[in-house]
């Protein structure tokens, strides 16, 4: 394999991929055709999601959840124990105790899933690109209604249409139980809607005929989609087409404890037309006039292929796989590509790939702390085990815990944010960690360090390597190197 060969079979893994394991670089073959290929396939589950619950599972779940907590509340019982402490010495909550009964093994097999996919793929640039959207489309699990929901979204809207239409994947996200508890979607009621008029009017006689604030919108999915998920901000659309778009959305819901105990409910997706804004909508200088469900779905259709959204989506895209500042004309030809075919994301990914500066030397990427860690434990061949909490305690410390941004915005992809002195300093420690991970059996860090950065790897740092005194401080200095914290 030529040099220019060897870069690019180092650049397809470990800045399009999840990170070279001993050996990738110098097999891979053709680096551009193996993106390619994988930008057209599902990415590999490897059985790991297998027996998981799905949404409408752990909402039935919730449901059985609030009805021993009315119980226990009932019987008094529902208040911290003083005479029961848990690790940290605090009294135990028995509400808290029970969620951590019904859900906490779950919610270890969800984590655990995901770390043993980053570990184990033979799909990594499908896999990046499921944790793109991911990102793309961020729920934050410290907003608790939406904390059960995250990594099966990610699962349920997001794998089962990586390659198809954006329309498919976006009307997937915006109908399920994270995004619509999340963005507090299912307390938005249209305020002339028969179901506001009924609670009007039942509020006006408890008042003794006093007028009562009317049920409103609430427009956090309608602004988020619009600013983050599709036309992006800038996109000249006002604060009235928002609210148009929210009115349009009311009746996107969920299915109550009562329906889930009682009724046939086979969707974790339900649209109540009660709640609906009756009449038609204007957004972005189009009227509306879809009753029900279909008239929000129409928006999204417009909104899945309108130009603002290709501008968008190819923006963040490139800023993910190829440079915080990506070229002009390589978001142009990802745009073209896009609309051009109706919104397809194969088409949106090939035309990246295809694009010479998507390969040009100069293409880099910071590893963001989740990547740090996949990249590690796939250059050592570190088992993730069963138990995920050592890999989620070495993000929560370097700022980029799972599943957690805490802004619908997602993380952050550009390097400033990243690269702070203490940051720094954070990583340093946790390659030491991660260092002390890594099976001893047949460890030759020098070869190690050659297999998994290629023509990358730069003079001092095999210097660095060579002089090292034990094995795990050798592979500690190649997770600390320059080299290895980029994707290049």
């Amino acid at each position: 394999m030529g040099a220019a060969d060897a870069r690019r079979a180092a650049s397809a893994l470990n800045r399009l991929g999840l990170g070279a394991r001993d050996g990738d670089i110098a097999a891979l073959g053709d680096a551009e055709a193996w993106a390619m290929r994988q930008s057209g396939q599902r990415a590999d589950e490897l059985d790991v999601f297998t027996g998981l619950p799905d949404s409408l599972d752990y909402l039935r779940k919730e449901a059985q959840l609030l009805q021993q907590r009315r119980a226990l509340r009932r019987d008094g019982a529902g208040k911290p124990q003083p005479a029961q402490r848990d690790q940290d010495g605090k009294p135990v909550n028995p509400l808290a105790r029970l969620y951590v009964q019904m859900f906490g093994a779950e919610l270890r097999r969800e984590a655990r899933a995901r770390w043993q996919i980053a570990a184990r793929s033979d799909t990594p640039v499908a896999e990046r690109l499921v944790r793109f959207w991911s990102n793309h489309f961020a729920v934050s699990v410290d907003k608790g209604p939406a904390r059960l929901y995250a990594a099966p979204m990610e699962r349920e809207a997001i794998r089962p249409h990586l390659n198809g239409r954006f329309y498919d994947m976006l009307i997937a996200v915006e109908q399920h139980p994270a995004m619509l508890r999340y963005l507090d979607q299912a307390q938005s009621v249209g305020p002339d809607s028969p179901l506001a008029e009924r609670v009007d009017r039942r509020l006006a006689r408890d008042r003794d005929g006093q007028p009562a604030r009317k049920l409103g919108l609430n427009e956090n999915l309608a602004r988020e989609i619009m600013e983050l998920h599709t036309l992006g901000v800038g996109a000249h659309y006002t604060q009235t087409d928002v609210t148009q778009f929210a009115r349009a959305l009311t009746g996107w819901s969920l299915p109550l404890p009562r329906e889930l105990e009682q009724g046939d409910v086979r969707r974790a997706f339900k649209f109540r037309p009660f709640a609906h804004e009756p009449g038609s909508v204007s957004v972005l200088g189009k009227v509306y006039a879809q009753r029900g469900e279909d008239q929000a779905e129409a928006i999204l259709a417009d909104f899945a292929v309108h130009p603002a959204t290709a501008k968008h989506l190819s923006t963040e895209l490139a800023r993910h796989f190829v440079s915080d500042t990506p070229p002009a004309d390589l978001v142009d030809a990802m745009v073209r590509a896009y609309l051009g075919s109706g919104g397809d994301l194969t088409a949106l990914y090939r035309a990246m790939l295809d694009h010479p500066a998507t390969w040009a030397p100069q293409a880099h990427k910071i590893r963001t702390p989740q990547d740090l860690l996949y990249a590690s434990l796939r250059a050592g061949a570190i088992d993730p085990g069963d138990t995920p909490r050592p890999w989620e305690g070495f993000l929560m410390r370097l700022g980029q815990p799972t599943f957690m941004p805490r802004s619908p915005a997602g993380y952050t992809d550009v390097a400033a944010d990243w690269v702070a002195p203490d940051a720094l300093w954070k990583r340093v420690q946790v390659a030491e960690a991660m260092a002390e991970r890594v099976p001893r059996a047949g460890l030759d860090p020098h070869a190690l360090a050659a297999g998994v950065l290629g023509t990358s790897l730069r003079g001092d740092t095999r210097t660095a390597i060579r002089r090292a005194e034990a094995p795990e401080q050798a592979v500690a200095l190649l997770f600390a190197s320059p080299e290895f914290q980029w994707r290049t």
